[in-house]
């Protein structure tokens, strides 16, 4: 706008002095051309610049006084601008009248000059200011960007912190607006997230206790229908409880790894056996990974408990270098898992469990440094993949 508007200005003073100028020598150039007419026509000597059809009259002007009429105009004569007015006399002959158009002509130029350079420096003192409040707008606005990308990958401790908002003192602008909204965003969905995590450790850690001695109370119950419920329970109770605890020690970000090399196919074999599952497994392509065995094997466990509880057989675990995948061949997974991923206690389609499982599945795998995605098979059933760091060469 700042160098439109320049441009616009620049244009309007030329146009305004050019008419100016080119006015008051047409005045001029009529006025002796009337005064010569007079003295043509009384029979006197004509005045120098003066002449009936002199040489280097335009011949459009010529035309023009012929026809009758008097006129104007600029043309370039020996090499000088010249202002030229003309009229008609006897003879169909035409009486002119030259006047030097050479200090208007330069006039005209340094106005032009004046106006171009005034106008680059007046845009390119815009250009400048303008870049510098621009790019320290896009510099915070990047910076607000970058930290909400961080917070949505789990990142919760990262804060814009907008000098701005710091000050209350100081006016702020929108940029400052957003970067305080996320900033208070983030810690209060810190401080909920805080607090469920506590509720869900201290609600496991409670129940340890009791569930201890319920066990020990239901193993001295006598045999029977009866005591097998109960004894089914309990333990159903103390493996939710067992994944809570795990759940929030993921939940913590501070678990560490215990990292050794192994070979996929061999433990994806002690995994299919500890589960006592009928697993197929299959070996495309072995690999050598760098992980934490006992993390692998709660990952690789929780996906084959999880496609025989929920899915139909075949159910088959596929070893391809450091992919595997676990494929089921029931109804598939629900939209939303697909979708978003695992969410705990909840389940759909009349499926019984608390979604668990699958959650801490995600939850180790994330500690590996590995990526495990769910997905249905176009023919039918579940597919988990996982996909492993490759162990360097040495």
């Amino acid at each position: 706008m700042c160098c439109a508007l320049a441009a616009l200005l620049g244009v309007l003073v030329h146009v305004s002095v050019t008419d100016q100028t080119v006015d008051q020598a047409r005045d001029q150039a009529l006025s002796r051309l009337a005064d010569a007419t007079e003295e043509y026509e009384a029979g006197d000597a004509l005045p120098p610049g003066t002449g009936v059809d002199p040489e280097g009259l335009p011949p459009a002007l010529r035309r023009l006084a012929v026809s009758g009429r008097r006129g104007t105009i600029v043309s370039t004569h020996r090499g000088h601008p010249t202002m030229w007015a003309a009229g008609p006399t006897t003879g169909r002959r035409a009486l002119a009248v030259e006047i030097d158009y050479s200090q208007q002509a330069r006039t005209i130029t340094g106005l032009d000059n004046s106006i171009l350079w005034s106008s680059g420096l007046a845009i390119g003192a815009t250009v400048l200011v303008g870049v510098f409040a621009v790019t320290r707008v896009t510099r915070r606005l990047h910076a607000t960007a970058r930290v909400a990308r961080r917070i949505s990958t789990g990142d919760l401790d990262a804060r814009v912190d907008d000098p701005l908002t710091k000050d209350p003192s100081r006016p702020q602008d929108e940029v400052a607006a957003v970067a305080a909204a996320l900033d208070t965003m983030a810690s209060t969905l810190q401080s909920k997230l805080l607090s469920e995590q506590r509720f869900t450790a201290d609600v496991a850690h409670e129940l340890r206790t009791p569930l201890t001695g319920l066990h020990a109370a239901a193993e001295l119950l006598p045999p029977g229908r009866p005591t097998e419920l109960v004894r089914d329970r309990v333990a159903a109770l103390r493996t939710l409880t067992e994944d809570l605890l795990e759940i929030s020690r993921l939940d913590t970000r501070r678990e560490k790894l215990d990292v050794g090399t192994e070979e996929l196919g061999a433990l994806a074999r002690r995994v299919v056996r500890a589960s006592g599952t009928d697993t197929e497994v299959r070996i495309v392509r072995g690999a050598r990974v760098e992980t934490d065995r006992r993390r692998l094997e709660r990952v690789l466990g929780n996906l084959v408990a999880n496609a025989h509880k929920h899915g139909d057989p075949p159910v088959v675990l596929t070893v391809d270098g450091p992919v595997v995948t676990v494929r089921d061949h029931g109804s598939g997974y629900p939209r939303y898992l697909v979708a978003h991923g695992p969410q705990r206690f909840r389940t759909e389609g009349g499926a019984t469990g608390h979604g668990l499982g699958l959650t801490i599945a995600v939850g180790q795998a994330e500690v590996l440094c590995a990526r495990l995605t769910f997905a249905n098979a176009v023919d039918g059933g579940a597919i988990a993949t996982l996909i492993l760091p490759v162990a360097e060469e040495r």
